[in-house]
């Protein structure tokens, strides 16, 4: 029967997986590269219509998607030692390791949050309305 850290590191690795994968799909979608959000922008500041996603809409979509992986890895990682908690049966290490794991979740969500207070703070304040 697989240990709880076996489980746990299996999880996590899935869960890396998966991440990259959905940052990849999102990355190089093709209906907007990096290469062309220059060009955009141009476009929407010579004609002050949108025929394409703006760079801060790209930013703000890739910062979510950034914010709901580690999210959804956190609260996971919260799972997880939450469950080495129970089942440490009052070892000393174990019990420490599974504090830690949940401490380290835990900051990785007030990091994401903080993040994206900075992230939509610098966009509203360097983003110009177009006329």
């Amino acid at each position: 029967m697989p240990t709880i850290k076996t489980i746990s590191t299996i999880t996590t690795k899935i869960l890396l997986a998966v991440a990259a994968a959905t940052l990849l799909v999102a990355l190089l979608s093709p209906d907007v590269t990096f290469a062309q959000l220059s060009e955009v922008q141009k476009g929407v500041n010579a004609t002050g219509t949108s025929s394409g996603p703006t760079v801060d809409t790209v930013i703000t979509r890739v910062i979510n998607l950034f914010s709901y992986i580690v999210g959804v890895i956190s609260v996971i990682m919260i799972i997880i030692g939450g469950l080495k908690y129970i089942t440490s049966s009052g070892d000393a290490t174990n019990v420490s390791s599974a504090k830690n794991t949940i401490l380290y979740a835990v900051i990785g969500l007030v990091i994401v949050v903080m993040a994206q207070v900075i992230v939509r703070f610098v966009l509203a304040s360097t983003v110009t309305p177009t006329p």
